[in-house]
């Protein structure tokens, strides 16, 4: 390894060290690389010098933040640029010029990406950020030239790709706020998300086509690469300059310049060239798009030196050139695998082979994606490209899919702070191994590692707090209690469709990967939306009970789960106003039905059985699809037991349910919308959103935040998505 690729390492594991969290140990692991790369103890003392200036730079940045967190959290407004559009109802993130995050929870004002804003609000200290709610925008000063050129090109992707538009977006623009937490998690499963993340690949795949062309209508190689430098350039740039694409267009120019100058270098040296980044922006180091592209890279240099050793990679042929690809994949995927698991909580047993298959037809699709965006200007000639790469997108969406359904396609994982450790030094190893004369060390301390990954979780693992899953599986509501003993109460199980359901598919595989028992089960309702992965929920991890409305008439999913629940000696029990369980700290009253209510109603909807969880000092309510109707019932008859600060908001923010009254009497300070992305009932309604927002509420959606989990201990509350935590403190 050169000195200069050793350095770079040795100061992004010094900044991670520094800055601190659970992605220390991605690159902190690192250091043992640096290591073992050096070849005298000079060397050794220098990069340890390297990698304590990187520590002492990135404690400086961090006590300059916290600095600057406790000014803004006394201040009266804030100035800061938005990440995503804001509307009333809609909760986004922006971050002020000395780098302190702000979840704004928007209640008036408008305002577009990258626009610069003045909020006003309240705010409460949430973790790593402040959070804003009641939240008033001005706009001060309009996103930029480069913002709104990108914003052109959205626009541009969703008139000529339709339905397509959200992953078309992803692959061209690195705008992935519109893809379906459903669709990121089949990527996942198939070891493909990182083709939904702009970075090497992409930028890579652009940059061979636009030099074919250069080169097809008369240029000099030189002259063509300068070209294809200047192109994708300009083109990161565009796209908002994610770090993995920065990183791969600054690898590309330094192999352009060294061919131009004819001076070639190691892939080592332009590895370290690429990854610097974090020398002119210290806090690049923890962007996880960075890291996932670092270490892509790593695997694929480590690939190489171990086709270098074993002679029989070396062979011609399309033999040789897949085994050396499948190689690579299998490389990229062990490497990435602790931070994938961190982000997404799974891990591809297929994105070898997967890959092998995606890639070819990303080499044919991200160039036509890239000639549609340059027509745009020209709607027949878009159109006409974007019509010609429509089998394509599908052709790469059908191969997530197959991948991820293919049984052990991916396995679910927690990867708390020792396991990622764990894995990550194991991961390290692979690459001392792999770059090593004498590989057996690396080897044995790498097994090891895997040892003791696979033996802990014969541990019990209790996190201290309740918390509450409000499980994505699309339109639909699945949302799981667990208890500080691990214990488990599931309130609904989503869907189900031919040849499958959300039961097997998704929350058996969720609660199984976490531990405990289910000890329970509660129905909301008959609609097969609700009912459809009971079944085999209940065949699956055997309740000992079952709560349920008893609604006359229900559907064929419903029937099943009550034959299950006989079959498995599940005791069943209707739903009773006034009716409470207590499962360990947490208390589970029924608040409605009323069952001579329900017997005169005709919309099974509004019987839904809604349930008030305490804990402590904090209140969690749990409407199912109730509709104004049944709200107007609970307001009438139980008052005084809706104030929560936790909603489940009713029929997917459906426009029928959650009236004024009822929020008012509810006064949510955080509202869960369990909502399926681009659903055909148009849920959630605008309308609802704002009148959250109006009565203070933060909002979540599964739509766009994925698989939302509410811990408390009773006297706050912590929240946690796509990896991402923050904490509402001191509830009334």
């Amino acid at each position: 390894m050169p000195l200069v690729t050793a350095a770079v390492l040795a100061y992004a594991a010094g900044l991670l060290s520094g800055f601190g969290g659970v992605s220390i140990w991605m690159l902190a692991a690192a250091a043992l690389v640096v290591w073992g790369g050096a070849r005298t103890r000079r060397d050794r003392t220098a990069l340890a010098t390297i990698a304590i200036a990187g520590f002492a730079t990135a404690s400086i940045a961090r006590g300059a933040q916290a600095s600057c967190f406790e000014r803004l959290l006394a201040a009266p407004e804030w100035e800061v640029t938005l990440a995503g559009d804001a509307s009333p109802g809609a909760f986004v993130l922006g971050r002020h010029s000395c780098g302190v995050k702000l979840r704004i929870a928007a209640a008036e004002g408008r305002a577009a990406a990258g626009a610069r804003v003045v909020v006003r609000g309240d705010a409460v200290r949430a973790r790593d950020a402040i959070l804003v709610t009641k939240a008033d925008l001005r706009v001060v000063r309009s996103a930029g030239a480069l913002a709104r050129w990108r914003a052109t090109v959205g626009r541009g992707i969703d008139a000529r790709f339709g339905t397509d538009a959200p992953l078309v977006r992803a692959l061209l623009i690195a705008d992935m706020h519109d893809l379906s937490p459903t669709l990121r998690d089949r990527f996942a499963a198939a070891g493909l998300s990182h083709m939904l993340s702009v970075s090497g690949l992409h930028v890579g795949l652009i940059a061979v086509a636009v030099s074919l062309v250069a080169q097809l209508v008369g240029f000099a190689r030189r002259r063509a690469d300068l070209v294809v430098v200047v192109l994708t350039g300009l083109y990161v740039l565009v796209i908002g300059a994610p770090l993995p694409a920065v990183r791969a267009a600054v690898m590309l120019a330094t192999v352009s310049l060294s061919m131009a100058l004819q001076r070639p270098t190691s892939a080592w040296a332009v590895l370290a060239v690429g990854a610097a980044v974090p020398l002119y922006d210290a806090a690049a180091v923890l962007d996880v798009g960075y890291q996932l592209s670092v270490i892509g890279m790593v695997a694929l240099v480590a690939s190489g030196a171990l086709v270098r050793r074993w002679s029989w990679l070396s062979a011609g042929g399309w033999r040789g050139t897949l085994y050396r690809s499948l190689v690579a994949s299998t490389a990229a995927t062990l490497l990435t695998a602790p931070l994938v698991a961190s982000v997404f909580g799974r891990i591809s047993l297929v994105a070898p082979v997967s890959n092998l298959v995606a890639v070819p037809i990303m080499a044919v699709l991200q160039p036509m994606l890239f000639l549609a965006a340059l027509l745009l200007p020209f709607s027949p000639l878009a159109q006409f490209v974007a019509d010609a790469s429509r089998p394509l997108i599908a052709a790469v969406d059908r191969l997530a899919t197959f991948a991820a359904d293919l049984p052990g396609a991916s396995v679910p994982v927690v990867a708390d702070e020792a396991s990622t450790a764990l894995a990550c030094v194991a991961a390290t190893a692979f690459v001392v191994a792999a770059v090593s004369r004498h590989p057996g060390g690396a080897l044995i301390a790498g097994a090891s590692c895997v040892a003791l990954i696979a033996w802990r979780p014969l541990m019990p693992q209790r996190s201290g707090m309740t918390e509450l899953h409000l499980i994505d599986v699309g339109q639909g509501d699945a949302i799981a209690l667990r208890t500080t003993r691990g214990r488990w109460v599931l309130f609904d199980a989503g869907r189900d469709w031919e040849g499958g359901d959300a039961g097997k598919r998704d929350i058996v595989p969720y609660l199984a990967t976490r531990g405990g028992p289910l000890v329970g089960f509660v129905l909301s309702h008959p609609h097969a939306d609700h009912v459809g992965g009971a079944a085999s929920t209940l065949h699956a991890l055997k309740p000992s009970w079952y709560v349920d409305p008893g609604y006359a008439g229900g559907s064929s999913s419903y029937r099943a789960s009550l034959l299950a629940a006989q079959t498995m000696r599940t005791r069943w029990q209707r739903v009773r106003p006034g009716d409470s369980v207590v499962v360990d700290e947490a208390a589970i009253t029924f608040l409605a039905p009323d069952s001579a209510w329900a017997e005169s109603l005709r919309d099974p909807n509004d019987a839904s059985t809604v349930a008030r969880i305490r804990v402590g000092q904090v209140t969690l309510l749990l409407t199912g699809d109730a509709e104004a109707d049944e709200e107007q019932w609970l307001l009438a008859r139980q008052l005084q037991f809706l104030r929560a600060d936790v909603l489940k908001v009713a029929h997917h923010g459906s426009s029928t349910s959650s009236t004024p009254e009822f929020l008012a009497a509810v006064q949510p300070r955080l509202a869960l919308v369990s909502v399926g992305a681009g659903n055909m009932y148009r849920h959630p309604s605008p309308a609802v959103m704002e009148s959250l927002a109006a009565h203070g509420a933060i909002t979540m959606r599964t739509d766009r935040d994925g698989t939302i989990i509410v811990r408390t201990d009773g006297s706050r509350i912590e929240v946690e998505s796509r990896g991402e935590r923050w904490t509402l403190k001191t509830p009334r």
